[in-house]
């Protein structure tokens, strides 16, 4: 516990940076969408990765303009001008879930998979392919998969500023927001979001989710002491001074609070690549979203 208000107290000590992504965004480009990875327990191929690249006695990683190989050629049916992806799974290190269930919900997701960039063949030979780097979300590095380039629909984004901040449910599927690109534990607006709730379930790209958190469930942010949002004097004692609810009110009976909306990029089987794309303040993993 001691370690996740230590994360807790480094986390909102930097909110300010946050409140700079709150807002609205505005547009939707290719870089944020071919960015914004995805979590899946689709397979993957695996067979094709970046083995190495110009200068690589001196350079670890490659960027835009590098030239690279991978183990792919005319044997294997590349060509000149053909375009690849390349992908990488990640993982969280930090060891400390934000929200209770974070960790086990993520592995039942699937596997992280981070877009590393794209690359273009300029020299094929028989077994391997010369290639130059067109675009990079992160540097790339050997060892990472490389695979055939598929264009993803960009979906049209709906004006934000007809967001409604009291919207009450719709009854339609809910999900939790459980990890943020980069694992990131908060996020605001123009911020990617993975979340429990893919393909299998209905979702499309296209698609809005309505971000909201209930008042006091205290899952959803565990570096809180119980009953806060309801019982101050309760948690802290008589002399905290702030009061507290005068009968029993808890999360299932008080209003929730919606805080923005996003929309979905891509789909997992369990999975969801969200933009948020409407911030009123911060976002954490454990706050749900439902389908608008």
């Amino acid at each position: 516990m001691h370690g996740k208000t230590v994360l807790a107290t480094l986390v909102l000590a930097v909110s300010v940076v946050a409140v700079a992504a709150q807002g609205q965004t505005s547009s939707l480009t290719p870089g944020v969408l071919y960015c914004s990875g995805v979590v899946s327990n689709e397979k993957v191929p695996q067979d094709t990765v970046l083995i190495t690249g110009e200068q690589s006695s001196s350079k670890l990683t490659f960027d835009e303009g590098d030239y690279v190989y991978f183990n792919k050629g005319t044997k294997q049916g590349a060509k000149v001008g053909d375009e690849f992806l390349v992908i990488r799974p990640v993982v969280d290190t930090g060891g400390i879930d934000w929200t209770k269930w974070q960790s086990s919900i993520l592995h039942k997701m699937g596997t992280v998979w981070a877009d590393e960039g794209r690359l273009k063949v300029v020299v094929a030979q028989p077994d391997v392919s010369i290639a130059q780097v067109e675009d990079t979300c992160d540097p790339m590095q050997r060892g990472d998969y490389v695979v055939p380039f598929t264009e993803r629909p960009l979906p049209p984004l709906k004006p934000a500023n007809n967001f409604d901040r009291f919207a009450p449910p719709n009854g339609k599927p809910l999900a939790m927001i459980i990890t943020g690109k980069r694992f990131q534990q908060e996020v605001g607006t123009e911020d990617i979001i993975y979340v429990n709730l893919g393909s299998q379930q209905g979702v499309k790209v296209g698609d809005y989710f309505r971000i909201f958190r209930y008042q006091g469930t205290e899952h959803e942010t565990v570096f809180i002491p119980h009953r806060t949002a309801f019982d101050v004097e309760g948690v802290q004692g008589p002399n905290w001074g702030f009061g507290r609810a005068p009968s029993k009110y808890n999360w299932s009976n008080v209003p929730r609070e919606d805080v923005g909306e996003g929309i979905v990029l891509r789909t997992g089987p369990n999975s969801a690549t969200v933009l948020i794309t409407v911030a009123l303040r911060e976002v954490f993993p454990g706050d749900y979203v439902e389908i608008e």
